[in-house]
């Protein structure tokens, strides 16, 4: 085999060596743990969408809640399932199986100029709008206990500065964020555990019409002088699609980067065991806490406000105390620092790989003044509408990756020369579909986008490769391992 013709980046591969990696429970479970641990993920599982950006009710009456606690519980299951199996499995056995990094792997999928470009410039982008839900959430916990909100000069000023320090320390000091990191996702677990158990027992006395009929009620002022209610209450299919949407959305990125993962892995069931305990598990076990823990302050009669349906919002209830709160608050927004700056590592990377030319002063200075933006606005406060956007754009890409590696025989094709249109055709039509909701002539015709985008990307895919639009692979030759 040769690597004459290829471009630098893939000449200069390295295969993770066999003697580098080890068992998943040291690798890839902890560190997919502690993103769904993440407190923005389960705080908004119960509201499923805002009524406006950092507001404590849903978009929609009784939220996510409205068909009952069960129906609720299923579709965090269904959707923690469908993260791993679909979005995760595949990335992370192509990783395993070749020991390199997803802007290597994905040129099979898109070709080998067009895979520089995607997923690898892709998963860049993204993840300044991941630091910009960051940034305008952790700054929403930090000014709660001193009455700012969203929209204050103070969250605006303390949103842009956890955004810039965390893009800096992402950058130039990510190796000493690294050494803590590991124990700083016990901090949500323990206050989840701690919020379930002084909670659950008002879960029984539960009433979901109740909840209805306070979300009905809610109106909050806007700037114009309108006031906005929230919308009807869901089906029971409407609320498993919305929980669907919301947590394949927010996992996307985190599944395609699966890839990465894998190649810390020995074999297949460090793979999937990875997998099961930090997606699955980790994703089941939050999202249902905060589920229980807003159905059991409602139930209990602590909630002081019948349509709260965040759970940072009813920790004080729970309590008993607004200042245990307060102390939460700060303890979950240190916890959700060391994901911002893994998250300006993983895009300054990005840049710097595919954007050599370019200093990272700029290109991760404009991500950042992007995600400031995000921040301060409140855009990047609609968290569906922000992971929506992202499942769009990762749904496809992941759909596609699942065929072609099946249709190679479950294994690396290896590059392929130029553009791999069957990629591209694929992602433009599934990132469409995933994004309907901001299309007003599709809008809500479409249910759960991104798994949309991933079947549409899949199916596309598939028939693109067969009609042999998938160009020639080269011949590569990965270098030797240092």
């Amino acid at each position: 085999m040769s690597n004459q013709g290829l471009p630098d980046y893939l000449k200069m591969a390295k295969p993770n060596p066999m003697e580098n990696r080890s068992a998943w429970y040291k690798n890839t479970a902890q560190t997919y743990a502690g993103i769904m641990l993440w407190f923005v993920f389960w705080n908004e599982v119960p509201l499923g969408s805002g009524l406006a950006p950092g507001s404590p009710y849903s978009g929609f009456a009784g939220g996510m809640l409205s068909q009952g606690l069960l129906v609720a519980i299923f579709g965090v299951v269904l959707a923690a399932l469908l993260c791993h199996f679909l979005f995760y499995v595949v990335p992370g056995m192509l990783g395993m199986k070749t020991g390199l990094p997803l802007y290597i792997v994905g040129t099979s999928t898109y070709g080998v100029q067009g895979g520089f470009l995607m997923p690898g410039f892709l998963m860049g982008l993204l993840q300044y709008g991941w630091l910009a839900v960051n940034a305008f959430f952790a700054g929403v916990l930090l000014c709660a206990p001193f009455g700012q909100g969203p929209g204050s000069v103070a969250h605006a000023v303390v949103s842009s500065i956890w955004a810039i320090v965390a893009a800096f320390m992402g950058v130039k000091g990510i190796k000493y964020v690294a050494r803590v990191a590991t124990f700083f996702p016990l901090i949500p677990l323990a206050i989840l555990v701690i919020l379930v158990v002084f909670s659950i027992g008002g879960v029984a006395d539960f009433d979901s019409q109740a909840m209805i009929d306070a979300g009905a009620a809610v109106e909050i002022e806007q700037d114009a002088g309108e006031a906005i209610k929230a919308q009807p209450a869901l089906s029971t299919f409407g609320v498993l699609a919305l929980i669907c949407t919301y947590i394949v959305g927010f996992f996307a990125t985190a599944g395609a980067a699966g890839t990465d993962f894998g190649m810390n892995n020995r074999h297949a069931k460090d793979v999937q065991l990875g997998g099961l305990v930090g997606i699955a598990g980790a994703t089941i076990f939050a999202g249902v806490a905060a589920l229980l823990i807003v159905a059991g302050a409602h139930g209990s009669g602590k909630a002081g406000d019948g349509a709260v349906m965040a759970a940072t919002n009813l920790m004080g209830d729970v309590m008993g105390n607004p200042k245990v709160a307060a102390v939460f608050m700060y303890l979950l927004a240190i916890a959700a620092f060391p994901p911002a700056c893994f998250s300006s590592f993983i895009a300054a990377n990005s840049f710097k790989t595919t954007l050599p030319n370019v200093k990272p002063f700029i290109s991760c200075g404009l991500g950042t003044l992007a995600a400031v933006i995000l921040a301060v606005t409140g855009l990047a406060g609609n968290a569906v509408g922000v992971f929506t956007i992202i499942g769009a754009s990762f749904g496809p890409i992941c759909g596609a990756m699942m065929v072609d590696y099946l249709l190679s025989g479950k294994k690396w094709a290896g590059p392929r020369a130029g553009f791999n249109m069957a990629g591209w055709i694929s992602w433009a039509v599934g990132f469409v579909v995933g994004a309907a909701d901001f299309i007003p002539s599709l809008a809500g015709k479409i249910p759960c986008p991104p798994m949309a985008a991933f079947i549409v990307g899949a199916v596309l895919y598939f028939v693109l490769a067969k009609a042999g639009l998938e160009p020639k692979v080269v011949e590569m030759t990965p270098a030797k391992s240092e």
